[in-house]
């Protein structure tokens, strides 16, 4: 049985939030490419905003993407 791979920008908007969500800052994003960066920085702008309201846990957990795995 074929993986199905996963939407690149999906996983880059999932690790945008994570990092966003842990309160680290927007100058570590790793992407120079403005495509790339564009998905991460969405991701990063939920993580943090969900940082600033508190969410922690399990709230937090619900506040993620569905399909985030990669933590």
């Amino acid at each position: 049985m074929k993986r199905q791979r996963r939407d690149r920008s999906e996983l880059l908007y999932t690790r945008g939030f994570q990092v966003g969500a842990q309160g680290r800052s927007l100058d570590i994003c790793p992407y120079s490419d403005i495509n790339l960066r564009q998905h991460w920085m969405a991701g990063w702008r939920e993580g943090r905003t969900a940082f600033h309201q508190g969410m922690v846990g399990a709230s937090l957990l619900a506040t993620q993407p569905m399909n985030s795995v990669h933590i």
